[in-house]
């Protein structure tokens, strides 16, 4: 009886690559979280064309972020024919290997329906029959960073072959101002603001309300905020309209930049801001990564900060109890103290 040949194990092409895709369709905080593991994709193929498959709210983000050379956002089709049109581009592609940070059942689905139709992709994700399968039983509670730090490892992208808390790919936001030439609405004063100031976001997923804290508290929180002299600009989207006026009427020397900011604004306004504050949430994210010290407000019933909480230079501290209406104000101002940036 013929022995079964040994297959064998899955090469990653490297620099040799010429094609790359990597996917990420959403959500903000955890595509700014990705930036760390995108830059690490883009310099172990420094030669190659990397493509970007995400969705249209990071389209602008993309283009000017230094990772990628191509950007396409139909990541989510909403109809069979758009689907089908999205494989056959990929299948056309023929990229020497994908990436998949979104690891969903969506992007799942894409490395079946690939692998149907010839021969499979070579693939980094959460698929079994993908070359390099990330299989942690653990994974769905890891960090977003440690996650995609390990399924990396896993592809053969890594230092000795795995990343440590002292080497990991770090997500870095310090391209922003160079990209767009430190532009003048990248400064504090396009918004009429004056240093200092910090940032107040107390926003988070729509669907989700229990992971904002009360609106009441941010305003008691605003007001000695001012009593110490730092002017609270709010941020956030359309969704926290009614949030800021709310806050305003209760503390008018607070100043609302709601729906006024792009990603590249939350950026520049963080780097500059003494410190700041806010629910688990993308701007959250970015703020930190952007380096500014503050407090990051987590309910525990909703999401376990070890697995969630924001990373940077200067990690946010983390004030949390099982729901955010039992976090008081007093918790969350001794944390500000704590920081040491409040003026002298």
């Amino acid at each position: 009886m013929a022995k079964t040949a040994k297959l064998a194990s899955p090469v990653n092409p490297g620099a040799g690559a010429k094609e790359v895709l990597v996917i990420k369709l959403s959500a903000l905080g955890d595509f700014v979280l990705a930036l760390g593991a995108m830059k690490a994709v883009r310099d172990f193929h420094p030669s190659a064309r990397i493509t970007l498959l995400t969705t249209p709210p990071f389209e602008d983000f993309a283009k000017h972020c230094p990772y990628f050379d191509r950007i396409e956002t139909d990541g989510r089709p909403a109809t069979m024919k758009a689907t089908t049109a999205l494989l056959n581009r990929i299948r056309k592609s023929k990229y020497d290997i994908i990436y998949d940070f979104q690891t969903s059942g969506r992007t799942k689905n894409y490395f079946t329906a690939l692998s149907r139709t010839g021969k499979a992709p070579l693939w980094s994700g959460h698929h079994e029959k993908a070359a390099f399968f990330h299989d942690n039983p653990d994974r769905a509670t890891m960090h977003s960073i440690d996650r995609l730090a390990e399924q990396l490892a896993v592809a053969g992208v890594a230092p000795d072959g795995r990343w440590n808390r002292q080497n990991f790919p770090k997500p870095d936001l310090s391209w922003v101002r160079p990209k767009l030439r430190d532009a003048p609405r990248l400064q504090p004063a396009y918004f009429g603001l004056e240093q200092p100031y910090m940032l107040l976001i107390p926003g988070a997923s729509e669907h989700r309300e229990a992971k904002r804290w009360p609106v009441e508290r941010f305003a008691e929180l605003a007001k000695r905020i001012a009593d110490a002299g730092v002017t609270p600009a709010i941020i956030g989207g359309k969704a926290e309209g009614k949030i800021a006026q709310d806050i305003l009427k209760l503390e008018k020397r607070a100043k609302s930049l709601v729906t006024r900011t792009d990603l590249f604004q939350i950026v520049t306004l963080a780097e500059k801001a003494a410190f700041v504050v806010g629910n688990d949430t993308g701007p959250m994210h970015m703020a930190a990564i952007a380096g500014a010290p503050g407090v990051a407000l987590f309910a525990t019933n909703e999401s376990n900060p070890d697995h969630a909480a924001p990373r940077g230079a200067r990690s946010p501290i983390i004030n949390s109890a099982p729901t955010l209406a039992e976090l008081e104000v007093d918790t969350v101002w001794r944390s500000i103290l704590a920081l040491g940036v409040l003026p002298t």
